[in-house]
């Protein structure tokens, strides 16, 4: 363990500092600043010695939190990092990325705040990239088996990399222009700067994997010929159909999918150029939706000197501590400020939208919205609170309802389930031999670290179904939850 009498010395959480607002908003750059190698030696000497260290089921990834920190604590970096990637492939991005419920099921969290896990983790692997200590595993000897990947989030690269190392030929397909799937286009740089990325690809890429990009599984290649031509597919095309919102003036010009907005400024920012582009620059912006994606419209709004950002919610807000109906060790509802709610703008919660109204040329101009209420549970617009707010850009971050199924279901004839996933069995594999769904596209939209964990886990159903058996480890089963009571 770390420090035995740590979490009595250290009692508060201590995280880098952000920048401040003035300056990062002239910039892309990530928005906290480098941190203190004392006080992350502090923070991971509070781990305790748990009799049972809940962070490890709340963490689907299992990673071996007690066990790291105690190294970052005694100073043994190297040996962290090998802890680290022994259930992790990225911890790069969980690191910047994850909600952490992992420090939501912190023993120490029970009656001080918790451990700051996941700043120790990002600080292993940023340490290690900048020491060398992260090299090329390519594999001992060659199977003579093929596996074609079929999208590169972070499932899809996970599963890549884990059937490299063990000896599998593997080639990843990209629609887009750029390898990274949503760590590419949809993450803003102001939360993962992207030469993160590019490291890990390095990596992967000495190690064997085969990158393609701009190949469109379903057009450029059928997925039924990729199926010939390959010894097993693995789905991870993630859950990209957006959450609509069918309202009268839906179709009015300046109402987006937030994944379109984002996508365009991270082909920017990546050194692209895009014709018409959706900016925020002078004008009155609404988000609808209260989540990460949500906030990353926000962050990226400010950055392009919006006039205003309104981020409007249709439920109430949440409190500030946990909820009695949420007990630890489960993940709680809480209300947070993001660095994107840091900067600025309007949050309102009880926000019905209504109405997209038009101006005297046919573009939006405001939304009518009410106050909500709850009938018989259902959120419905309460009579006679209506009000109108300027909106000369709308963004919808409603979340999204699954994978694009058009292509798998007439070319496979993959089974798709109520829930608008890809229907798989308890070892990934779909109805269709050979075939496997790891991630989002089978698990509807989640977290990155059930991404990491399920693209492990299917690389392991993928090699046994290749080999006879496997030795790659599967964190977990399709059905898998943090906690079950």
């Amino acid at each position: 363990m770390a420090d035995p009498k740590g979490f009595l010395k250290a009692t508060e959480r201590e995280l880098p500092a952000r920048r401040p607002v003035s300056i990062r908003l002239m910039d892309w750059k990530e928005v906290y600043e480098q941190g203190d190698s004392a006080v992350l030696k502090r923070q991971a000497g509070r781990c305790m010695d748990c009799g049972v260290p809940f962070c490890h089921q709340g963490c689907p990834l299992g990673n071996l939190i007690p066990e790291w920190n105690d190294l970052v604590w005694r100073d043994e970096g190297r040996q962290a990092i090998e802890r680290l990637h022994a259930t992790n492939n990225f911890p790069e991005f969980t690191g910047r990325l994850c909600p952490a419920p992992c420090e939501s099921s912190c023993v120490l969290s029970i009656n001080q705040p918790a451990v700051t896990i996941k700043q120790v983790e990002v600080s292993i692997i940023d340490q290690a990239f900048a020491k060398g200590w992260v090299q090329p595993q390519p594999p001992g000897r060659l199977t003579g088996k093929t596996v074609a990947v079929v999208g590169s989030g972070p499932a899809g690269l996970a599963a890549a990399q884990q059937l490299t190392r063990a000896g599998h030929t593997v080639a990843v397909f990209e629609r887009d222009d750029r390898i990274g799937g949503l760590l590419r286009y949809g993450i803003p740089d102001f939360k993962m700067e992207k030469k993160h990325l590019e490291l890990r690809l390095a990596q992967m890429t000495a190690e064997g994997t085969r990158f393609r990009a701009g190949v469109n599984i379903g057009v450029d290649i059928t997925w039924d010929d990729l199926r010939a031509r390959y010894d097993a597919v693995v789905v991870a095309t993630g859950a990209m159909v957006p959450r609509d919102l069918p309202i009268p003036g839906r179709d009015l010009p300046g109402v987006h999918f937030a994944m379109e907005y984002l996508v365009q400024q991270n082909k920017i920012g990546a050194g692209g150029a895009i014709a018409d582009q959706i900016t925020a620059e002078g004008k009155h912006v609404v988000v609808l939706g209260g989540g990460d994606t949500g906030a990353d419209c926000i962050g990226t709004a400010h950055r392009q000197l919006a006039a205003s950002v309104t981020n409007l919610a249709i439920g109430k807000q949440p409190g500030t501590s946990r909820p009695d109906t949420q007990p630890w060790p489960l993940t709680p509802t809480l209300f947070e400020v993001s660095s994107a709610h840091e900067e600025g703008g309007t949050r309102e919660y009880l926000a019905s939208t209504v109405e997209f109204l038009a101006n005297d040329v046919g573009e939006v101009r405001a939304i009518r919205i009410a106050e909500t209420e709850y009938l018989d549970g259902r959120r419905v617009p309460k009579a006679g609170t209506e009000r109108e707010i300027p909106a000369d850009l709308v963004l919808l971050a409603l979340g999204f309802t699954g994978p694009e199924s058009d292509d798998l279901r007439h070319q496979l004839q993959l089974p798709f389930s109520e829930r608008g996933t890809v229907e798989r069995g308890g070892d990934y594999q779909t109805s269709r031999e050979g075939v496997f769904v790891a991630g989002d596209a089978g698990r509807g939209q989640s977290l990155i670290v059930w991404a990491i964990a399920e693209g492990r886990a299917a690389a392991a159903a993928v090699d046994t179904f290749l080999e006879g058996e496997t030795h790659l480890p599967a964190p977990v089963k399709p059905t898998d939850h943090s906690f079950s009571f």
